[in-house]
Order: C-alpha cells, then sequence, then structure tokens
C-alpha cells in the first residue's frame, strides 16, 4: 500500500511538473531542390527590419520579402520556397543556427539543412515574433505580442505583460490574437539580469521577479531599443527618446522617438529616430568623446521615410533597413541593393 501511494505521489508530481511546458516538436521542413533558396541579382525591395552578421562574415536581413543572405557577391533569399511569411527579426545562436522571426506565421529554425517551424500550437505565446535573443545559457528568447517565451531547446516557457506588470505563466496559456504589448528588446546584461523593451514599460527580470524601470517614476512608452555598451551603460530608446543609465544616473541625450541603437567598434552611438514613429526619420552618429557634454556631437548621415535595424560589419561598414530595403554606408557613400549593381 505505501509502494503505491508513493508511485501516486510521484505521478502526481511528474504531471505538475510538466503543466504548462508543452513539449515543442515543430513542423520540419527538409530543404530539396523545391524549398532551396534562390540567388538574387538584389536585396530585399520592401521594409527590411533586422540585419546580422554571421560568423563566417555574411550579411543576414529579415525583410518583409523574406530572408536574405548576402556573401559579399551576390544574394540568397533563404525563405522564398519555404515560407510567404514577412520576416521581423533574425538571431544566430552559437551553435551556428538560425532562428527568424515572423510577422504572424511564428519562429522559423534554420540549421543549414532543414527548417523547423514553432508555433502557439508548440507553445509559443504568440506568433508575432518582434525580437529574438540567446542568454549566456544558451536559452533562445522571442520577444512577442503578449510577453516573451523563452526555449531551453525542448520546450518553451512563458511570461505575460499584464498592463504595467510582467509576470512568469506556468498555465500554458498563449495568445494567438494579442496584438498589444509587444517586447521589442531583449538583452541580459552583465550582471545576469534581463531587461524587456515593450509598449507599456521596461522590465527587468533577476530570475525571480519582474521589476518595472522608470525615470522620474513615469514608465518608459513604447520602447524600441535596449542595448548595453562597452563601458556596461544601458541605452534605451523609444517614444521617450534616448537614454543613458550607467547603473547610477540617468541621462537623457534626445527628445522625440528612437527606434533602434546601436554601438560601434570605436563606441559611437548610432540611432535610428525621427519626430515621431512616422515622420522626419534620420540615421545619426552620437560622437562617443562628447557624451560628457550637455550637447553631445551628432552628425546626420541619412534622412529616410522611416529606418530600421542598424549593423556594423567586420569591415567598419553600417547597414540599416528602411522602407525600400537596405542600405551600406562606408564612410563617405550609401549604396542600396535594390538592383544587380546597386544604386548610389
Amino acid at each position: 500500500m505505501k509502494h503505491l501511494q508513493v508511485y501516486a505521489l510521484l505521478s502526481i508530481l511528474i504531471f505538475c511538473t510538466s503543466c504548462g511546458q508543452k513539449q515543442a516538436k515543430g513542423k520540419t521542413i527538409m530543404i530539396n531542390p523545391k524549398t532551396k533558396g534562390v540567388i538574387t541579382s538584389h536585396g530585399p525591395k520592401v521594409i527590411t527590419r533586422n540585419i546580422i552578421q554571421d560568423r563566417k562574415g555574411n550579411i543576414w536581413m529579415a525583410a518583409f520579402d523574406g530572408i536574405f543572405k548576402y556573401d559579399g557577391k551576390s544574394f540568397t533569399n533563404i525563405t522564398s520556397k519555404v515560407s510567404s511569411a514577412r520576416f521581423f527579426s533574425i538571431a544566430e545562436d552559437r551553435s551556428g543556427n538560425f532562428w527568424f522571426g515572423s510577422v504572424g506565421s511564428g519562429v522559423y529554425y534554420y540549421n543549414g539543412r532543414s527548417f523547423r517551424n514553432f508555433t502557439t500550437k508548440d507553445g509559443l505565446l504568440n506568433n508575432g515574433v518582434g525580437s529574438i535573443y540567446e542568454d549566456k545559457k544558451g536559452n533562445i528568447w522571442f520577444g512577442v505580442s503578449g510577453g516573451v517565451s523563452r526555449y531551453d531547446g525542448e520546450s518553451f516557457q512563458n511570461y505575460i505583460i499584464d498592463g504595467r506588470t510582467m509576470k512568469e505563466d506556468r498555465t500554458g496559456r498563449i495568445f494567438p490574437n494579442r496584438r498589444h504589448y509587444g517586447v521589442s528588446s531583449i538583452i541580459e546584461d552583465k550582471t545576469g539580469k534581463f531587461w524587456f523593451a515593450t509598449e507599456t514599460n521596461i522590465f527587468i527580470y533577476d530570475g525571480k521577479t519582474f521589476t518595472a524601470f522608470t525615470h522620474a517614476e513615469k514608465p518608459f512608452m513604447n520602447t524600441r531599443s535596449i542595448i548595453q555598451d562597452k563601458k556596461g551603460s544601458i541605452w534605451l530608446g523609444g517614444a521617450d527618446g534616448l537614454w543613458r543609465y550607467d547603473g547610477s544616473i540617468l541621462t537623457i541625450f534626445k527628445q522625440g522617438f528612437v527606434g533602434h541603437i546601436m554601438e560601434d567598434k570605436k563606441g559611437n552611438i548610432w540611432t535610428s529616430s525621427g519626430r515621431n514613429s512616422y515622420q522626419g526619420w534620420a540615421l545619426s552618429r552620437y560622437d562617443a568623446k562628447s557624451f560628457s557634454d550637455k550637447t553631445p556631437t551628432v552628425t546626420t548621415i541619412a534622412n529616410k521615410q522611416m529606418t530600421f535595424g542598424i549593423l556594423e560589419d567586420d569591415k567598419g561598414n553600417i547597414w540599416f533597413g528602411d522602407f525600400d530595403g537596405v542600405h551600406r554606408y562606408d564612410g563617405k557613400t550609401i549604396t542600396d541593393f535594390k538592383n544587380a549593381a546597386g544604386k548610389q
């Protein structure tokens, strides 16, 4: 009888442990002539949201007409025969695999031999994936509408935004149709704390508790980008402007909307910003040597209708996306890739 009681107790514990931890299988798509990427004479031609460089030096772009890879000579649309989804985010993990976040079709995992598509059916909180981040332990975090999903290689654990708060969820809830409260940026700082940029607040997570990060007791609204610079300071960009937090002091460098932030090898800060979310956008560079001044030196590199993800490649070129594709700035000229030769 005692053995039966122990067995029953273990069964309950095993069942409860699995609650809310749905095994993530995903739909596997093998690469064959029907799904292999297509080499093109041009880069993306529509909205390009995110740009990265992989460990081999290739440039990858997440765009609304596919995931593009540029090897320095030609472009390949990696997903043209796999999915018609609009892609929003992209990341390379420590094993050299890629993760592509889409608008409404979940996330695609790509190892060079096959694709796997994860959606809410597999435990992802929402199918709109605006940001992707790999932490120090190798977990992959997805910023989605409604909160974030953490994938440990086997299952998803979800963290839900509830108005001005954020909390871990163990019920297995998903938000198939939730469009608000998106998480647009995720970082793990040097102390191991996570920062989440959302539409209603910035949240810091120490592994146990979520804390709202505010200014003058007010929430940061519609934050789009968070980075940590080489010195350890946190930079924030969004509807409330461009801010730097050095661990004790908050400094604002720009009023007005700031969409994306990037630090280059020299410590300069690059931003895409505008008068609001839709007007007067510019790609700008803040000189690192002037950050101690009340009015730092700012150089406008390009004026665009809207500017998205910013990347510095291993040669020092600056890449950025906008409404009609991707552009590269070599320090003197800006080149786009809407046709075979590139257009200056």
